[in-house]
């Protein structure tokens, strides 16, 4: 038996549309120093009062895009892991979820419990954060350093910019590129401002400079999810032979006061409604598998907001999931990770 691992890891999800999973879920998501990073009283205080009101509309959301076998995003990550699987054959895949269950730290226990003295950590994210890459790898790190784990972590880069990853979304969305539209909006989850400049090098970040992101310097690049992101909408563009005017990209999700990076998905699909786009096609690249944020805040809301702004037709096109391709662009973006510890 091969002792080398392959441990998937995604964000997470509640174990329910119960107000009581969501609220626990949101409160081990929204209290990661990752994703809102103010010192722990400022968080402990903005988390509780998100945490008044807020679960009980997450959940509505939630229970609005449940499937019967249970979230999306975890059963859609389950058919990736089994898919994955038969292309790494050099021991088991499993699967962790950032937050809820599975967990990092169990899946970890179990792995090495079972022999296993090297493990592939792969974040499922094709673009740089602290609040997703960074956040999976410092909880493997801490399980390793806490529980003593005797095991060599390898850790999958980000693959914005991989052959491998650009190939399958291209022949994931191509079919729906091949019919009749008007407008692609690339829509990636967005991110805080000052997530992104307190990790520029440079100290020059596009909000200085509106064209730094599209020419970023190698050393920006590495820490630069804006600029990650441009880059994997403009090779999948070239890839597509999609012409200037045909694509455009945006960022989703806000969630509080903060100024977070632009242009804004909502008022985007506002802009191309009132400019004559009568029918969009929005893909969610920063996502691997549909979730709340692809198939209610676009699937749902999103279409629903076009319309009323004088657009006809919405298209969401699904997130790579557990297509063929994508499972074999894995497997082999696993093979190149770098050792870690």
């Amino acid at each position: 038996m091969t002792d080398h691992a392959l441990l998937l890891v995604n964000l997470g999800s509640p174990a329910s549309t119960s107000v009581a999973d969501v609220r626990s879920y949101l409160n081990q998501f929204l209290m990661d120093p990752y994703v809102i990073d103010l010192p722990w009283p400022v968080r402990r205080l903005l988390v509780s009062l998100i945490l008044i009101k807020r679960p009980e509309q997450s959940a509505h959301a939630y229970a609005s895009i449940w499937w019967e076998e249970g979230s999306p995003l975890v059963v859609l990550s389950r058919r990736l892991q089994q898919a994955v699987a038969a292309h790494w054959k050099h021991g088991p895949v499993e699967l962790a979820m950032r937050y809820g269950e599975p967990s990092i730290e169990s899946s970890l226990l179990r792995l090495v419990a079972a022999g296993h003295q090297r493990i592939t950590l792969a974040p499922l994210y094709p673009q740089f954060a602290d609040s997703t890459t960074t956040t999976v790898i410092e909880e493997a790190k801490r399980v390793v350093r806490e529980k003593k784990l005797n095991v060599q972590l390898s850790v999958l880069q980000p693959f914005y910019d991989q052959p491998e990853y650009l190939d399958a979304l291209v022949a994931s969305a191509k079919p729906y590129l091949q019919q009749d539209y008007d407008h692609l909006l690339l829509s990636f989850h967005g991110l805080p401002e000052r997530h992104l400049t307190k990790l520029d090098p440079t100290g020059q970040h596009c909000f200085k400079n509106d064209d730094c992101c599209k020419n970023a310097s190698p050393a920006s690049l590495t820490t630069c999810y804006r600029a990650q992101c441009l880059r994997s909408a403009a090779e999948f563009a070239k890839r597509m032979g999609l012409p200037d005017g045909k694509w455009s990209v945006s960022f989703q999700s806000r969630l509080g006061r903060a100024k977070w990076i632009e242009p804004y998905t909502e008022a985007r699909l506002d802009e191309l409604a009132k400019s004559g786009v009568k029918k969009v096609l929005v893909m969610c690249p920063a996502f691997v598998a549909d979730c709340i944020e692809t198939l209610e805040e676009i699937g749902d809301r999103g279409r629903e907001q076009f319309l009323e702004a004088g657009g006809e037709e919405l298209v969401l096109v699904p997130c790579l999931n557990d297509d063929p391709q994508w499972a074999r662009a894995l497997s082999a973006l696993c093979e190149r990770a770098p050792l870690a510890l």
